[in-house]
């Protein structure tokens, strides 16, 4: 089967996967090992694709206290009475480091009715009610609306939610590539496994060099 899987560096957008206090800060409430060690690196790129005036989407989880919108497996433990990114709290921020010099923090009920929040001139918030940045979400529309054919995805915590946003926006015909540095989580069978499905891996320090 033919199919090209090179990036459209004309029409991309990047995808930064829970990048929120909780997850992504040494003293959130539900820290991933070595989320905070990708922050620079997102950073980075971030600004790249600013600077390249193409689109950054961050990509956020909210827990409702009682845990109805939480994966089934977690439901339980959110219920209980843990606040991990909970909406209308400093653990649902995105870390400011990310976000362009003069912003704002999305409006946490806006994202729970489903809008796309703009943050600044090419930043934009979307809530995901699962791992994937697609279920019950906005983002195909949004992506559709602005003419994007390509998806570079960074963030947290690649076995979960970027794992699962890549292949679902595979399963959409978008191009795809990731910054090994720039996913926390990432280990060498996740990379050949995303090799094989088309995956461009990218050396964060050459995008938009050409």
């Amino acid at each position: 089967m033919n199919m090209d899987i090179t990036i459209d560096w004309q029409h991309v957008a990047l995808l930064i996967i829970d990048m929120q206090h909780d997850f992504a800060a040494p003293d959130g409430n539900a820290y991933i090992d070595g989320t905070a060690d990708i922050v620079p690196a997102v950073s980075r790129i971030a600004h790249a694709f600013r600077n390249a005036q193409r689109p950054v989407i961050h990509i956020v989880r909210l827990y409702l206290p009682d845990g109805t919108n939480a994966d089934i497996c977690r439901r339980e433990y959110i219920a209980s009475g843990a606040s991990v990114v909970a909406p209308y709290t400093s653990g649902a921020a995105i870390l400011p480091a990310l976000l362009p010099d003069v912003t704002k923090q999305p409006n946490h009920r806006n994202l729970l009715a489903g809008q796309v929040e703009q943050l600044g001139e090419l930043d934009y918030a979307i809530y995901k009610p699962r791992w994937g940045a697609f279920y019950r979400t906005p983002l195909m529309d949004f992506l559709t609306e602005q003419g994007i054919r390509s998806l570079v995805v960074a963030g947290c915590n690649f076995p979960n939610c970027p794992r699962t946003t890549v292949y679902e926006a595979s399963e959409r015909d978008f191009s795809l590539g990731i910054v090994p540095e720039a996913l926390s989580g990432i280990y060498p069978k996740g990379l050949e496994e995303l090799a094989n499905i088309g995956v461009n891996v990218i050396a964060g320090d050459t995008l938009f060099a050409v």
